[in-house]
């Protein structure tokens, strides 16, 4: 199974009924992706650019981009970024694939 990191930002509004009734948001999302195939790895909650993040394993791309419409389509984020996470042990099968192929590509404006 793929993994995904989930970055996310809510609304205003959503905050302000957060704070109003505060809740563990990790069932909903458990609960979310059991229903796709996959599992919560992690979430955690953060300052900066981002309120947030979790980490996910998913079946595949078709269902990380369920889960990324379904939170789009809530209303609750203002902001929300799907990444598939890149195992250390994939990445010499991965810079391999990128080398087979450098040969074959033609930058732009050449």
């Amino acid at each position: 199974m793929a993994k995904y990191a989930i970055f996310f930002s809510y609304t205003p509004e959503t905050w302000a009924k957060m704070i109003e009734h505060p809740s563990d948001r990790r069932e909903a999302v458990r609960k979310m992706t059991a229903t796709l195939g996959g599992s919560l790895e992690s979430l955690y909650f953060m300052f900066g650019d981002r309120d947030g993040f979790a980490v996910t394993e998913l079946p595949d791309s078709d269902a990380a981009a369920a889960t990324a419409l379904a939170v789009n389509g809530s209303g609750a984020f203002s902001r929300v970024e799907t990444h598939e996470l890149i195992e250390p042990d994939r990445l010499p099968d991965v810079l391999a694939k990128a080398r087979a192929v450098t040969g074959d590509y033609t930058p732009p404006g050449r």
